[in-house]
């Protein structure tokens, strides 16, 4: 019997590859204006189905991927694939704004027609900035076409603990995260595969061969003067990061002995390595259609498993490197900025400010922020102030839209909603969260003051402005947590 990929159940009707086939790397091959055929391309994912790669991830914008999808997913409709209806897999990555029910709808609505399928089997959201509460609207939206059909399952990509920890309290139902994880970058084996594994949400892996890296034809080899793609591009930061092409080396050596003990590649051992870990439900492999595959080699991660010597020469080696700082998907929204482009701070930039400032009538001198909140006019105070140089920012609540309390009971979900709506406002008004120095914290309950401490310290940890910890005993509403701030611009 012909060997396939494990397979491994998500949901009840959601069973996928644990190997997935990224088709990241379209947008790649069409980066310099070439014309890629998607009736040929499609043969190729037939290629891939039929040998048991049948889960596909895409983006809405890796190029044409999805439309070359939906010529594959024609053909299996014609009966011309002889395997299961494959799973077709994609992302929305909206610019931030106003995320209404049309919106939302038109985006499903176009990568149903691009996948020529009527439901998408799993649609993975990405968001720029959280200080922009759209994605709550989106997410919501997302979940009532689901409960109508139009989507099967719901998953995200380059969340952070926080913010997927708040979907997941809100009620909203997902299956994925999809986090970059590697022998480079293990910063979701930390608190991201803990909360995944307590929640039932799987890990979708990539990056696990670091733009190929983490491979033989790198062992021995000396860096790269020019990246020949951007996947390349993007890993050689990563490289930076732990410690330089030595630190690399380090790790293939490694790598380079189990595989040796094991009759298998360098790059089967880095993959191996990132699918025993905690809560790891596939990994994302880049396919080239057309141009090359892997397929036969990709099938070696299911003959073996690293045994303790194994992890133990392993973690010799990245025992030797520095840790790359932060949570998943940080590389997208704050420096270093891992990406293949670079510094995005001009694009984040771009994106227009969730609240505007306007001066007050009666001190012109003064800017405030008003959220659209009908308690602003009615208590008579502003979200936020400018005086002079001063930014001050009332105890802020998580409080959504026009009412809606968000993750009630989650004090540690609230209190990351609050600072997102903090740094909105602060923005607004010409300042950063580098120029917090001081906030208070008023609890409902002094239990909750670890959880809420550590929200606090994922946003403040590098600023350390002063703090003041408090147990109300009661807040108005129904609130875990309340948070005030000020800050002073340089």
């Amino acid at each position: 019997m012909t060997r396939r990929p494990d397979r491994i159940t998500l949901a009840p009707d959601l069973e996928i590859s644990r190997i997935l086939c990224g088709l990241w790397q379209i947008a790649d091959m069409e980066k310099d204006g070439r014309a890629l055929d998607p009736a040929a391309l499609a043969l190729d994912m037939k290629a891939y189905a039929e040998a048991g790669f049948d889960t596909f991830d895409m983006a809405d914008h890796y190029g044409s991927a999805e439309i070359i999808s939906g010529h594959f997913n024609e053909l299996h409709r014609a009966g011309k694939v002889r395997a299961d209806r494959p799973v077709l897999a994609t992302k929305w990555c909206p610019t931030p704004g106003p995320m209404t029910p049309d919106v939302v709808r038109a985006a499903v609505d176009r990568a149903c027609g691009r996948l020529c399928a009527d439901r998408i089997d799993l649609l993975q959201f990405h968001w720029w900035t959280f200080q922009h509460p759209g994605w709550i609207d989106a997410m919501k939206e997302l979940t009532r076409l689901k409960q109508e059909g139009r989507i099967g399952h719901l998953g995200t990509t380059n969340f952070d603990t926080g913010h997927l920890r708040l979907l997941h309290d809100h009620g909203i139902p997902l299956v994925t995260n999809q986090a970059c994880f590697s022998l480079l970058d293990r910063r979701a084996a930390g608190d991201m595969s803990a909360f995944c594994a307590k929640s039932g949400i799987g890990l979708l892996a990539y990056g696990t061969l670091a733009g190929g890296l983490l491979t033989e034809k790198w062992h021995g080899r000396a860096r790269p003067s020019q990246a020949a793609d951007w996947s390349t591009m993007k890993y050689l930061r990563f490289v930076d990061q732990i410690g330089g092409w030595d630190a690399l080396q380090a790790i293939l050596s490694a790598a380079h002995q189990i595989a040796q003990k094991h009759g298998v590649s360098i790059g089967n051992v880095a993959t191996r390595w990132v699918l025993e870990q905690k809560a790891i439900a596939g990994i994302i492999i880049g396919a080239r259609l057309g141009e090359r595959e892997h397929r036969a080699d990709n099938l070696k991660i299911f003959d073996f498993a690293l045994d303790a010597d194994d992890h133990r020469v392993l973690d010799q080696a990245l025992a030797l490197t520095t840790p790359i700082q932060g949570d998943c998907g940080d590389e997208y929204r704050r420096p270093p900025f891992l990406t293949a482009s670079g510094d995005l701070s001009h694009h984040l930039a771009a994106f227009p400010k969730v609240y505007q400032a306007e001066p007050m009538p009666e001190r012109p001198d003064r800017l405030r922020i008003d959220t659209g909140s009908i308690w602003e006019p009615l208590a008579g105070y502003s979200r936020a102030v400018k005086v002079g140089n001063r930014i001050l920012v009332s105890g802020t609540t998580a409080t959504h839209g026009a009412g809606e309390v968000i993750a009630p009971g989650s004090p540690a979900s609230q209190a990351v909603y609050i600072l997102d709506k903090i740094r909105a406002s602060i923005e607004a008004l010409g300042g950063e969260m580098e120029d917090v120095v001081r906030t208070r914290v008023y609890l409902r309950d002094q239990n909750d003051w670890e959880e809420v401490s550590k929200a606090h310290g994922r946003v403040f940890g590098h600023i350390r402005p002063a703090n003041t910890l408090l147990a109300a005993g009661a807040l108005i509403g129904n609130y875990d947590v309340e948070i005030d701030a000020e800050a002073i611009i340089d």
